[in-house]
């Protein structure tokens, strides 16, 4: 598996991903929505960088130039709730992608630490031969993640395959490498130190879903 770090290099990226840890700014609900936002625009350029182009004529008002234009089809699919800011984020950039959205979610059947991941809603456009790109905050064990990929491989084969989260834990990017295919590219803002007793990342954010959109029941 590709594994691009981004924010190893000083840029505008790190500003933001500070905020966005910030317990302080944190309570700003709308400026932490528009942080994720915002970094995903910068998510999207670094990957776009990856991508396969084409060389075209642009007609100005002046005369004609040649340039590219991105050559590959595009399709965006989220996991909802917590990557819908990170999706826009996306879409601003990729504005002539398909969408699509899924549902993923910690099921903790005996009311204990122990929890299974349940799939239960996904709208999504066909991704046979398109480049699918993965779109969730948090990478924390990595079990989302995979159970949203395999549900997404019964609707097709992607001709690529891009996962970009912000915040990552060692243990869930172990996790993808040994349960998804090698030639998968995984977009990480920020590496973190690791998983607490509840499987959640250190030090983290917090629960990226409620912070942008309010506490869930």
């Amino acid at each position: 598996m590709g594994i691009h770090y981004l924010s190893e290099k000083n840029s505008v990226l790190n500003h933001f991903l500070s905020q966005i840890r910030n317990v302080n700014v944190q309570k700003d609900s709308m400026r932490f929505r528009r942080n994720i936002e915002r970094i995903g625009e910068i998510m999207a350029y670094e990957m776009s960088q990856s991508f396969h182009y084409r060389d075209i004529e642009t007609t100005t008002p002046l005369g004609v130039k040649k340039t590219t234009e991105i050559a590959d089809k595009l399709v965006l699919c989220s996991i909802l709730r917590a990557g819908l800011t990170l999706h826009q984020g996306f879409l601003n950039y990729f504005d002539n992608a398909e969408n699509g959205f899924i549902s993923a979610y910690r099921h903790h059947p005996n009311n204990d630490d122990f929890f299974d991941i349940r799939v239960d809603y996904e709208a999504i456009a066909n991704i046979n031969n398109k480049t699918l790109l993965l779109i969730d905050p948090m990478l924390a064990t990595g079990q989302s993640a995979v159970a949203v990929f395999n549900k997404l491989m019964e609707r097709g084969t992607p001709k690529e395959i891009h996962i970009a989260v912000i915040i990552a834990a060692p243990e869930g990017i172990s996790f993808l490498k040994q349960n998804l295919p090698n030639t998968c590219h995984l977009w990480v803002a920020s590496l973190d130190e690791k998983l607490n007793d509840k499987s959640y990342i250190i030090p983290g954010l917090g629960d990226a879903g409620d912070l942008a959109y309010g506490d869930k029941l």
